[in-house]
């Protein structure tokens, strides 16, 4: 009876750590993802600032008016 017992935690255990190692696999790809996507936003962040600091974008007082006004 200890034997099937001790069996019976040991298979629960087993179980559970399965589970927690699909759960971090899943949460490190969300990870991998994340900073992808960071890595992504930092680039066009800094490709505005760098359009910014060159004047690119004109203040709207020096704008040209659309044609229909």
């Amino acid at each position: 009876m200890i034997k099937e017992d001790l069996e019976q935690r040991l298979i629960t255990i087993e179980t559970s750590l399965a589970c927690l190692e699909k759960t971090f696999d899943e949460l490190n790809q969300v990870v991998i993802e994340q900073a992808k996507l960071i890595d992504l936003l930092l680039k066009q962040n800094q490709f505005i600032l760098n359009n910014l600091e060159q004047d690119v974008v004109k203040p709207l007082s020096e704008e040209t008016p659309p044609p229909h006004y």
